[in-house]
């Protein structure tokens, strides 16, 4: 039996939240990059959305949102220690 605890050290968590959003940096440029390409192809075509790509895209606004909140929250939380 180990005496040592195994749950993440606050450094080790910031270290992977960082990682975590550098990662979604360059996701989520590469995605912005197609969405504005389909957004243009889309208006010249004067095409439709399905249903789904609707509800996809309002799913993925309500999941941003929530990351948004949880990350301004990280930021509350470590400049308040100062």
């Amino acid at each position: 039996m180990t005496s040592h605890d195994d749950s993440p050290t606050v450094e080790t968590s910031l270290q992977f939240l960082s990682e975590a959003v550098g990662k979604a940096a360059d996701d989520y440029r590469a995605v912005r990059v197609v969405l504005d390409r389909a957004r243009a192809d889309i208006a010249s075509r004067n095409t439709s959305l399905t249903r789904s790509v609707i509800a996809s895209a309002t799913t993925a606004i309500d999941h941003l949102r929530g990351a948004d909140e949880a990350l301004r929250a990280v930021l509350k939380e470590l400049e308040a220690r100062d």
